[in-house]
């Protein structure tokens, strides 16, 4: 035991986060089993030992433990939780928790053995914690951490403290609110940027980051959808070749038969592989309104600009790059639905949005609200498109 807390205690004094995510503030900390969900390299490490520092510092009531402790592999999580709380602990943060076997029925039984502990713990987005373990569907209260919204990778990068603002405040004040961050800086400095490499923290590590970035996208294949989905491994070359597919043939409707006789496999299969690579966060899936899954989307889209980027840096339409970030943007706290004709969304089935290019025409008269790139200040039913990075 000895040996975590000095580990827990070199971690907490170690770790700096250069953002202070929304997420911290959102969460309810007096709940006792909490888990935070999240694609892989989206920070979730960084995040649970930020919480830690921010309330516990090195004090030993709080103790941070990582799923790849070779430990674990011959020790249980319910003994292990039992002997720290013996020892005065009060939280427990555990990260990558799937990665040891039966860990639903152990934080089951550590939720009922040790009512004054509280765990915390990380897993994948692929992970269905409610739907897939009814052991724990009553007792946790599930989060997703995203990646950086534009508004923090600009309060990074210029060094601000600029709020987030609903989507209604945008609809209906957004006039005002752009004025009032144009007298503070520029966000049409720093989109582009943005939308190469913003979304992942890991943009501020010194490495190549698209590199880095297919090498993360190759994990959420190889880990995340693979192990948590119990995938045999001879069927990653068809997700992957699926993945590619879907990533060229840009934001469209997908011709399932099409996809099958590419990778050799069935409808059905290919649908799932599908949700699954939604679900690791490398895609999203848009429905017409009123629709879902098992039903084909009406378009896949990359899940964010950062991605397109990487996948297949020569060959992508502004077009998509743009759509794709405002989708992903409204994707946290909003319905995303395919809009009608000469509208590229509809939000929460009122709100018909169509995204546009620098140099776009743009009809008046009309209730489609404009969301438009290179726009500094808008006025009306035309709205500057980096304004809804400032969604979260």
């Amino acid at each position: 035991m000895e040996a975590f807390y000095r580990t827990h205690a070199y971690l907490v004094e170690h770790t700096h986060a250069p953002v202070r995510r929304e997420l911290m503030d959102e969460i309810n900390w007096n709940d006792r089993l909490i888990g935070i969900k999240g694609t892989r390299g989206i920070g979730k490490t960084t995040f649970l030992l930020q919480y830690a520092k921010e309330k516990f510092g090195t004090d030993r009531s709080c103790l941070y433990v990582n799923m790849n402790n070779f430990y674990f592999s011959s020790n249980s999580l319910i003994d292990f939780a039992g002997e720290f709380q013996k020892q005065g602990g009060k939280v427990l943060l555990i990260d990558q928790v799937f990665k040891h076997p039966d860990w639903s029925r152990e934080l089951r039984a550590c939720y009922d053995r040790y009512p004054q502990l509280k765990i915390v713990f990380t897993g994948s987005s692929v992970m269905r914690l409610k739907e897939e373990n009814p052991d724990l569907r009553d007792v946790v209260k599930s989060y997703n951490l995203r990646g950086f919204s534009f508004r923090e990778y600009l309060n990074l990068q210029a060094d601000l403290h600029l709020p987030a603002y609903s989507l209604e405040e945008i609809i209906q004040k957004h006039e005002q609110i752009a004025k009032g961050i144009l007298a503070k800086v520029r966000p049409n400095d720093y989109i582009q940027d943005y939308l190469h490499h913003g979304f992942y923290p890991f943009f501020l590590e010194k490495r190549n980051f698209s590199e880095n970035l297919l090498k993360t996208m190759n994990m959420m294949v190889e880990v995340d959808i693979l192990l948590i989905k119990q995938i045999e491994l001879k069927y990653l070359s068809k997700i992957k070749k699926l993945l590619y597919q879907l990533s060229i043939e840009g934001p469209k409707a997908p011709n399932v038969s099409q996809l099958a006789g590419d990778i050799q496999t069935s409808r059905a299969t290919v649908m799932n592989y599908i949700k699954y690579l939604a679900d690791a966060r490398l895609i999203n899936m848009v429905y017409r309104q009123g629709e879902e899954f098992p039903k084909k989307p009406a378009k896949i889209m990359m899940h964010n600009s950062n991605l397109i980027y990487s996948v297949y840096p020569a060959r992508f339409e502004e077009q998509d790059v743009l759509e794709t970030f405002f989708a992903n943007t409204l994707w946290k706290d909003h319905c995303v639905s395919k809009g009608n004709a000469g509208e590229s969304f509809l939000i929460d089935g009122t709100y018909p949005f169509k995204v546009c290019a620098e140099n776009a025409k743009i009809k008046s008269g009309r209730e489609t609200l404009y969301a438009k790139h290179k726009l500094d200040a808008g006025s009306g039913n035309l709205i500057p498109l980096w304004l809804f990075g400032f969604l979260y």
